[in-house]
């Protein structure tokens, strides 16, 4: 399976070395009622400043097809809101490519999530049990980036930097 960010991530990070992998399901807490909560426990939280949430969250900021296509349009994405604002200006060229539109709004939607993590005080990736990350604000509220990054690439709409500025102010 060829997932360049991924092996571009291992390279940085020894992938040569042998990596631990836990169950997670032990880490969600049944209910009062002896009930499974994973459906509405994430799995994992990358805010808690554990070695591994870097990890995590520096997998996840990786967005490289994203990266190149901007570089390839002049832009520099540095992980500020200014670089979403730049990005809602790209031609989405993208638009004609349907294998690489999905895996462009994906990136999109991380590179997003990226920004919030990095400039808004409070927020934090977290991995549903399913895989997907969302960004969890100091609110409890909860922004699916993906989902955000997908309709932006599809559409246009929400802009990213919109979704930011929205994220800001709650």
């Amino acid at each position: 399976m060829n997932i360049p960010f991924l092996g571009n991530w291992r390279k940085r990070n020894d992938g040569d070395r042998p990596v631990a992998v836990r169950d997670v399901s032990e880490d969600v807490p049944a209910g009062r009622d002896g009930a499974d909560r994973r459906a509405e426990e994430p799995a994992h939280g990358t805010g808690g400043g554990a070695a591994g949430d870097a990890g995590v969250a520096e997998l996840l900021a990786e967005c490289e097809l994203l990266r190149a296509r901007a570089e390839d349009a002049g832009i520099e994405l540095d992980d500020t809101p200014e670089s979403l604002e730049a990005l809602d200006q790209l031609l989405p060229r993208w638009r004609d490519d349907p294998e690489e539109l999905p895996w462009l709004g994906n990136d999109a939607g991380l590179y997003l999530g990226t920004v919030v993590v990095r400039t808004v005080p409070g927020a934090s990736w977290h991995i549903w049990p399913g895989g997907g990350p969302v960004v969890r604000l100091v609110s409890g509220r909860e922004l699916n980036v993906v989902e955000t990054g997908l309709d932006w690439a599809v559409t246009g709409a929400p802009e990213l930097s919109q979704v930011y500025a929205e994220v800001r102010s709650y």
